[in-house]
């Protein structure tokens, strides 16, 4: 029983920590752009014309919109649920999604309850899975024409603009309302540097200063490990390393090394110094002339 409570806190905790992340990202959801009278834009899935409404998500991770409401009246803040168990209702990162305000819902997840009337104010909102929290909203003006937008200057941005289709002007539902087909920093680097030298050297540079970094990292490295070695050893000796200066002062000077080395030179090399000392080394032969029957006594001696 402990186990099986336990086990419904964790999920409850979990659960709830998922909707309040949604809840915090839902805050970035936005409406970019809406066209009221649709003749010649874009259709829907039946091949109709309706007045639709994009939504952004402004944030830079996906977004969840299931559950939030979409609304043209501030009396119903709850007037359109989105409906769940749709893998479209996840907006991917700085990306779009239409709704088509038709007022038949029948038709799926991205077909509102409600329309959106021509020639008079038109108020849209969207509100919080709680129903309460207003994450956005906008009023669309009498005067837009026939279709003609009412949508951001740019992406989530602050200022509204009328959109007619014309070339500053694109009409661009499930789009980005500023198209970029030129990069302008690649543009003025070609122009300044048409023979590619500034770009020869700019990757040169880059290259050595990453070689030089490396040869950095390595060096230090390589002190790190010899002062770490030089501590193990005082440590093996018992020497605090507050005391490793005047060890090395007392002990490790370059005098007293030459000394050992030259002493045990000497004691190494000894035989072959010294004319007073007898060396009898070992040998090893199959032949011996103190062993050889030739040197024996074969007769008398003579008197």
């Amino acid at each position: 029983m402990k186990k099986l409570t336990k086990y419904f806190a964790v999920a409850t905790l979990a659960l709830l920590g998922t909707a309040a992340a949604n809840a915090q990202g839902r805050s970035g959801l936005r409406i970019n752009e809406v066209m009221v009278a649709n003749e010649n834009s874009i259709v829907d899935d039946y091949g109709e014309k309706h007045a639709w409404i994009e939504l952004f998500n402004s944030n830079f991770s996906p977004m969840e919109i299931s559950s939030i409401y979409i609304t043209n009246d501030p009396a119903r803040p709850t007037l359109y649920p989105v409906p769940l168990g749709d893998v479209n209702t996840e907006i991917p990162t700085r990306q779009h999604v239409v709704f088509f305000a038709d007022g038949e819902p029948n038709k799926g997840t991205f077909h509102t309850n409600f329309v959106l009337v021509p020639g008079q104010d038109n108020w849209i909102g969207i509100y919080d899975a709680d129903g309460k929290t207003l994450i956005d909203e906008v009023t669309i003006p009498a005067s837009l024409l026939v279709d003609n937008t009412w949508a951001r200057t740019e992406d989530g941005g602050a200022e509204w603009s009328v959109r007619d289709g014309s070339e500053n002007a694109y009409i661009t539902p499930s789009g980005a309302n500023i198209i970029k087909d030129t990069n302008n920093k690649i543009e003025n680097f070609s122009r300044l540097d048409e023979n590619g030298f500034g770009m020869t050297i700019m990757a040169m540079c880059i290259v050595f200063s990453a070689l030089l970094i490396l040869c950095l990292c390595f060096y230090g490295i390589g002190e790190i490990n010899k002062g770490v070695s030089k501590l193990n050893k005082l440590r093996a000796h018992g020497v605090a390393p507050d005391e490793a200066a005047v060890h090395h002062a007392t002990h490790d000077s370059g005098e007293e090394i030459a000394a050992i080395v030259m002493a045990l030179n000497q004691h190494l090399n000894a035989h072959d110094t010294e004319n007073t000392i007898l060396t009898i080394k070992k040998m090893k032969r199959a032949y011996s002339p103190w062993s050889s029957k030739i040197y024996g006594l074969r007769e008398i001696p003579r008197k």
